[in-house]
């Protein structure tokens, strides 16, 4: 039998990436899909390829930053679905790289909104779904970020180490129903990372792949693997963990 067989699973983010890999690694394993990103239109052929294998997928157009989107979408995906099973938190942006001194209000805003906040009202209306079923895996994605700094960005650094704790603090807060887990990536090969235009800029390149002991960059399908492990009953004594999946990066 399939892990996530009839399962239900609500993904944020997940028309790109490692929201998307994650999609289709749930997909094949029996779930049920429910997408909750801010525009199908740019990635409408990632949808086509997660009903491909799931035709029980669905998308919920989402801004994971406004508090009655999150609402909605989360009960919709109970009103098709019946229940909620497995939500991954996977939503975010890298936002304006910047010193802290030069970095803009609006800047810091936008990035702790989806990065931390939308979580956190994600977070807040899956629980009230799981506890009602005395059941439910939470994965939320921080980032290496989240354990150690990094310069320049003390916008996205802050928001991961946030997820860090809010993740803890909900494992605590309802361990008898509900597991929570957080996964900590190194740097991905991903659109998001593609932005930073790395092929062009050689020695940039060469320099994260060094900081990775397996000098390389990790796959968004490695990433998704570690959600799979997290969201079935493989993980089923594991909650208040955070999984780093990164080559080594904080071993040193």
């Amino acid at each position: 039998m399939r892990k996530l067989e009839n399962k239900t699973v609500f993904i944020t983010g997940g028309l790109s990436g490692i929201g998307k890999a994650c999609a289709i690694a749930a997909a094949k394993e029996g779930a049920n899909i429910a997408i909750a990103d801010r525009e199908r239109g740019i990635n409408i052929k990632a949808m086509e390829e997660i009903k491909a294998i799931q035709s029980k997928a669905i998308f919920i157009e989402c801004n994971v930053s406004v508090y009655t989107q999150v609402e909605v979408a989360v009960q919709k995906v109970i009103s098709i679905f019946g229940t909620l099973d497995v939500a991954l938190n996977n939503a975010g942006i890298g936002g304006k790289p910047g010193k802290i001194s030069e970095m803009d209000e609006q800047s810091w805003l936008k990035v702790i909104g989806i990065d931390l906040t939308g979580v956190f009202y994600c977070m807040k209306h899956e629980l009230i779904q799981m506890e009602k079923q005395k059941k439910g895996v939470i994965v939320n994605m921080s980032s290496i970020s989240g354990k150690v700094g990094y310069a320049n960005s003390a916008h996205y650094v802050a928001a991961k180490h946030g997820l860090i704790g809010l993740t803890k603090t909900a494992a605590l807060e309802y361990a008898d129903s509900v597991r929570v887990n957080v996964i900590c990536p190194g740097f991905i090969d991903t659109p998001l990372l593609n932005k930073l235009d790395l092929n062009n800029q050689p020695q940039r390149k060469q320099l994260i792949l060094n900081k990775h002991p397996m000098n390389r960059l990790g796959t968004s399908e490695e990433i998704a693997n570690g959600f799979i492990f997290l969201a079935c009953d493989d993980s089923s004594f594991i909650t208040g963990a955070a999984l780093n999946i990164d080559g080594g990066y904080l071993a040193q």
